[in-house]
């Protein structure tokens, strides 16, 4: 499978996951991928639960995309201005494997 479409396939398979799971607290929605560095921009949208740490549940995306076979980690974390219920988080991707 070529490295850009099954980077796609991982970024938005992991989306579905995150959301399947996390909703209605959090909803992830990808803003961007470069696939020349494998970055991608989520913007994290919800309630959270304050006492777990909003970090915390952005970090979560990471997980889930590791679980898929990528090597991936948070590497910018920001808060969007005045609004307390979104958040971006942006990874590092590497190495996504298909699977089995």
């Amino acid at each position: 499978m070529e490295k850009n479409r099954l980077l796609h396939e991982v970024v938005f398979s992991a989306l579905e996951a995150y959301n399947k799971t996390r909703s209605p607290e959090a909803t992830a929605r990808l803003v961007s991928i470069s696939e020349e560095d494998g970055i991608v921009v989520v913007e994290f949208e919800g309630s959270f639960c304050l006492t777990c740490g909003v970090r915390d549940w952005v970090e979560d995306y990471a997980y889930i995309l590791r679980s898929m076979g990528c090597e991936a980690r948070l590497i910018e974390y920001r808060e969007t201005g005045d609004n307390e219920f979104k958040r971006l988080g942006i990874f590092k991707l590497d190495l996504c494997k298909q699977g089995d």
